[in-house]
């Protein structure tokens, strides 16, 4: 009776909701669309020797060269209405060679996953203005890679091919021809390569531009992945007005097989493919292929299944011989930023690592001998950007504390000078000589300011950007404060609080905490985000964001507590984050909800059915119900294999607490969402159907994982506060 009782009560509430505009919530735009993001540094490609750089026009029709130095423009490089041979009315953006004779400019972008995409390509000739498209067999390229001297280009066509473009006699030749969708991938990433390595090119040339190296991926035993696809009114396709479609693609879920990847070299002159093959067992993983300055030195890094053991190899490509130079492995997982993170130089490499149990740069030789440790303490280095002539270091690092981001220069002697203040985020970029940085500075009171400085005196040269007519418009926005909470077992967490601009200490407020949760995330920054949290702080909440243990910035012994058992320490550090904020006193303990999207769902999910009740609402969004769901990089990095974790997999799954679930919740998921399938959300939903426990939902038809096109983040957004103000009774 109790249950049933239960279930009329919460579907009685949620028709309340249903059916309402979200029309008063048009004022929430400015803190959930991304074109009201503020703005960046205009992207540059500099030309090599630093002093000067390329930028394309707002209208799309120009690449325009810049003195560094000033900014000014110095002349028009690229005109779509004084090109020879072809004309296209504008471009969406394009890349220079390396010798900075020629641009590949495109146009038709279209995304193929996150960071991939395909586009009409077109070489472009500085001198001789000639344009000329990049194929005649292939109306798109995917992933068009520059030789070293300008004169070729290696591209992917939609038949998963290589194909090489020899700019100078206008031909086309096939580097590869076993290509096949949803079997053979040469030269770019399968999806979850693209998605967990953060790569989407799998190739790389000669210094000399006599080889190309490229990784295979053979996913013919990868399980396929298939979801429906619908007619919608968002970017309508006519195509499925009557009977839907479907998308399909190879996903390997936790405990399936990968794609078999190998490495391969291609030479010009004799147009011959030779196979090559790494000392011992064939690699689980290639998450990196790049030559080290030399035509005989490739860098192989390499991956077991597990992933946690790395180990680089120096391959000649001619010879076929490999050495080992480095073995990095970890009683946890190697963290990513190890192998996405290495920058080659002509004498040496340089790698984080986190075997001292904080993320350091190190400087290796060709040889495999430690050449210095470049930075130490109990910090970690988050970025390193590279080395300047004079053997000045230049990395990002949580020196000055966890929720800071600091640029810093290590001199040949060790010291280290901060080029960014203390507190707040920076980064920055730096042109080929590293004579100039452009130094990217936020804090949680100030936007963005882009500014360039001279090297390695550090002379302010002029501000590039600093947002200030954006940042006025959210003068009046409630602030950001950063504190610490107490998490279980006497941990420390870091935490912020956003109160309503009127705020009073004598009334009692509804909170919303914010989290994701993730390893190695953080949300807690002092950084310049001014979304929708500060936006629900102005409808009279106090918005709180917590890390829990997992996340990142406080070295591995923090992060790594959750290995083999993930959402557990996550979990009791968020249900005591709670604890202490009930106990606040201008905090109303009955009016509490949680909230978090992708792996912040998941742990929105793991809150509100393990320990006791604390949550007056939930929403989740597209989250993770089983990491049995979820492919094979992401969950076994962090909880092996199912056969090897069995019961950490069943304990770490929300779809096994779904009996316990014990507040209102709310999911939301795209429906074409490639990442964390729409599968989690339906398997959680029949775990509650079946033991008489109901929820909300609402599914945005053809949204990936961001939910972005049209106008739904706003919809996401003006939902999940109904669903708070419902159910929080505000």
């Amino acid at each position: 009776m109790n249950r049933i009782l239960v279930i009329t009560i919460i579907a009685v509430t949620v028709g309340t909701v249903s059916g309402q505009s979200i029309e008063r919530y048009k004022d929430m735009a400015p803190y959930v669309y991304p074109q009201n993001a503020p703005a960046t540094a205009p992207a540059a490609a500099y030309l090599p020797d630093g002093e000067t750089y390329l930028q394309l026009s707002d209208d799309g029709k120009r690449v325009v060269k810049h003195e560094t130095k000033t900014g000014a423009e110095i002349e028009t490089i690229f005109d779509t209405s004084r090109t020879r041979e072809n004309n296209i009315e504008s471009i969406e953006g394009f890349t220079l060679s390396p010798d900075g004779s020629k641009l590949l400019v495109y146009t038709g972008k279209t995304m193929i996953y996150r960071r991939s995409f395909r586009a009409s390509y077109y070489t472009y000739d500085t001198h001789s203005r000639i344009l000329r498209p990049l194929s005649e067999n292939f109306k798109k390229q995917r992933a068009p890679l520059f030789s070293p001297d300008g004169r070729m280009v290696a591209f992917v066509g939609d038949d998963n091919n290589i194909h090489l473009k020899k700019i100078d006699f206008d031909t086309e030749v096939a580097v590869t021809r076993d290509g096949a969708v949803n079997s053979i991938i040469n030269g770019v990433p399968d999806w979850t390569y693209e998605e967990e390595f953060a790569t989407d090119c799998s190739m790389t040339w000669a210094p000399d531009n006599m080889t190309l190296c490229y990784i295979k991926y053979n996913e013919t035993a990868v399980p396929t992945y298939s979801f429906p696809l619908y007619e919608g009114t968002c970017e309508p396709k006519a195509e499925y007005a009557l009977y839907p479609g479907s998308f399909t693609y190879k996903y390997p879920v936790a405990g399936q097989p990968n794609s078999t990847v190998s490495v391969h070299s291609y030479d010009v002159d004799n147009r011959k493919t030779k196979d090559i093959t790494l000392p011992g067992a064939a690699p689980e993983y290639i998450p990196r292929l790049q030559y080290a300055f030399s035509p005989d030195r490739v860098i192989v890094t390499t991956l077991n299944r597990s992933q946690n053991r790395m180990e680089l190899f120096a391959l000649n490509p001619r010879s076929g011989v490999a050495k080992s130079l480095l073995v990095e492995e970890s009683k946890a997982w190697i963290s990513p930023a190890t192998y996405e993170n290495i920058k080659l130089y002509p004498d040496n490499f340089v790698i984080l690592s986190s075997r001292s149990g904080f993320s350091h740069a190190y400087s290796y030789t060709y040889a495999g001998a430690l050449d210095r440790r470049i930075t130490s303490g109990d910090y970690d280095v988050t970025d390193y950007y590279g080395c300047d002539s004079k053997g000045n270091h230049y990395v990002q690092s949580t020196v000055s504390g966890s929720v800071n981001r600091v640029v810093s220069r290590i001199d040949i002697k060790g010291n280290m000078k901060n080029l960014s203040p203390d507190n707040g985020t920076a980064s920055a970029v730096f042109n080929p000589t590293a004579t100039y940085y452009t130094l990217n500075y936020s804090n949680a009171a100030t936007a963005p300011v882009y500014t360039l400085y001279s090297a390695p005196s550090d002379k302010k040269v002029r501000v590039i950007e600093d947002n200030a007519a954006y940042a006025a418009r959210y003068s009046g926005a409630p602030v950001k404060e950063f504190v610490t909470m107490p998490g279980d077992n006497g941990v420390t967490l870091n935490a912020y609080i956003i109160k309503p601009a009127d705020f009073n200490a004598s009334r009692k407020y509804p909170v919303i905490i914010y989290q994701y949760s993730g390893p190695g995330s953080q949300e807690v920054l002092d950084r310049w985000r001014m979304e929708w949290t500060h936006y629900y702080a102005t409808q009279g909440y106090v918005v709180v964001g917590v890390d829990p243990r997992g996340t990142g910035g406080r070295g591995r012994e923090f992060e790594t507590i959750v290995y083999k058992n993930l959402g557990h320490y996550e979990t009791l550090d968020l249900q005591a984050a709670t604890r202490h904020i009930a106990s606040l006193p201008y905090v109303d303990s009955d009016r509490i909800g949680i909230t978090g999207w992708s792996y912040g769902g998941y742990e929105t999910l793991m809150a509100v059915s393990t320990g006791r009740p604390q949550f007056a609402a939930a929403v989740a969004i597209a989250p993770v119900t089983d990491w049995r769901y979820y492919d094979t990089v992401y969950a076994e990095r962090y909880m092996l294999t199912p056969a090897e974790n069995e019961e950490g997999y069943e304990t770490s799954a929300p779809l096994s607490h779904a009996a316990a679930m014990n507040c209102p919740l709310l999911i939301m998921h795209g429906t074409a969402d490639d990442n964390v399938h729409l599968f989690n959300t339906m398997q959680y939903v029949s775990a509650l159907e079946s033991n008489y426990r109901v929820c909300d939902m609402m599914l945005f038809p053809n949204m990936n994982h961001s939910i972005n096109y049209c106008d739904a983040r706003l919809v996401v957004y003006a939902k999940a506060l109904d669903y708070f103000n419902l159910h929080l009774n505000k």
